[in-house]
């Protein structure tokens, strides 16, 4: 998994976003987490795809037969998805601190990360 580097959006904002997109990793990649922090997926494949925050701390209710509390974000074919935004009270992994995105596929997908 790669470490996205967070780019952050200022009032003047970032004039070029695709500039500072990279290709998505075949194993996820991950983000340092945050109450401004979102990622933009760009599928620019030709079949849509699903990403899947992991969500290692929302713990199961009692009772419950199946519990998933990770987040699953479908993006369609040639389209764009920003999700977010990501606080560590639910995402951060408990032993890095970061996030664990993943993808179901990575065909023409780039991925960026951004903090308000």
């Amino acid at each position: 998994m790669a470490t996205l580097a967070t780019n952050q959006i200022t009032p003047a904002g970032i004039v070029d976003m695709a500039a500072v997109m990279v290709t998505a990793a075949g194993g996820g990649d991950k983000v340092r987490p945050g109450p401004g922090v979102f990622v933009e997926v760009n599928n620019g494949g030709g079949a849509g795809i699903t990403v899947t925050v992991d969500d290692p701390l929302s713990k199961s209710p009692v009772g419950a037969v199946q519990f998933n509390p990770d987040l699953s974000v479908a993006v369609g074919a040639g389209k764009r998805a920003a999700i977010g935004p990501l606080p560590a009270e639910r995402f951060a992994g408990t032993a890095d601190g970061l996030v664990a995105i993943t993808y179901s596929a990575v065909t023409s997908v780039t991925v960026g990360a951004f903090s308000t």
